[in-house]
């Protein structure tokens, strides 16, 4: 199979992940468990084809609240009965599989008022704006990426600035293994990691994903943005 037709492949398991984390946005509300949450995003994944999830079999790690900030492995994840409160903070990392092609894609869910929202209201509170701030700087995070990025920089390189900025940004790294992405692959064992001392050139893999998982520094809340990036003609582009 040639670069083409893989990429297609990908990109149709990371549509399917795109797709789920749409019908969340109106699915989560006031009163859902993050158990309720990781059951409908599996019945939806096998509604769209999607029967496996290459992240030890976990289809969602669902965070809800202040257990946003917990950063565990999917070998020992299990979903609680924590509900989604009037106005909180929800995470969602997905990680569905068709055939040997990955997705991998994560958001944050802001809920006022007990439902989704995607930008502050004129009655927003003080939490909710605080909450949007973690989501910028996400987002600040995945632009400065496409702007640094080179297919010659290498993970390590990468995960340096890229950790610096956190740094900088007021806000910590809370991933366990404190790394920030990592290569597509078939097999787990084969990624390469966005981690110091990492010298694998981001051209040397198809596929790699960045997925900071950061808090504000004393915050109370962990936030996720995720998204798949892969070089074309020597420019970052997103899958």
């Amino acid at each position: 199979m040639n670069n083409q037709a893989k990429l297609i492949k990908y990109k149709k398991v990371q549509q399917i992940a795109k797709d789920t984390v749409r019908y969340l946005s109106s699915y989560i509300c006031e009163g859902v468990s993050e158990s309720d949450i990781a059951s409908a995003v599996k019945e939806f994944m096998y509604s769209q084809g999607v029967q496996s999830f290459w992240y030890y079999d976990v289809a969602a790690l669902v965070l809800v609240g202040k257990r946003t900030i917990e950063s565990v492995s999917g070998k020992i994840y299990k979903t609680t009965k924590t509900k989604v409160k009037e106005n909180d903070l929800v995470t969602v990392d997905l990680s569905p599989e068709l055939g040997l092609f990955w997705g991998d894609f994560a958001r944050s869910f802001i809920i006022e008022n007990g439902k989704v929202i995607s930008k502050p209201s004129g009655s927003s509170t003080k939490k909710t704006s605080e909450l949007f701030e973690g989501v910028s700087i996400e987002l600040a995070l995945h632009d400065k990426l496409t702007k640094i990025a080179k297919p010659h920089t290498t993970f390590g390189e990468l995960y340096v600035i890229m950790n610096d900025l956190i740094t900088d940004f007021g806000y910590v790294n809370l991933d366990f293994k404190k790394n920030l992405g990592h290569s597509i692959e078939k097999q787990k064992e084969d990624r390469s990691y966005l981690e110091a001392g990492c010298n694998k050139r981001l051209n040397e893999v198809d596929l790699f994903t960045f997925e900071p998982h950061i808090k504000k520094k004393h915050g109370e809340f962990g936030y996720k943005w995720e998204d798949i990036y892969y070089f074309s003609k020597g420019k970052l582009k997103k899958l």
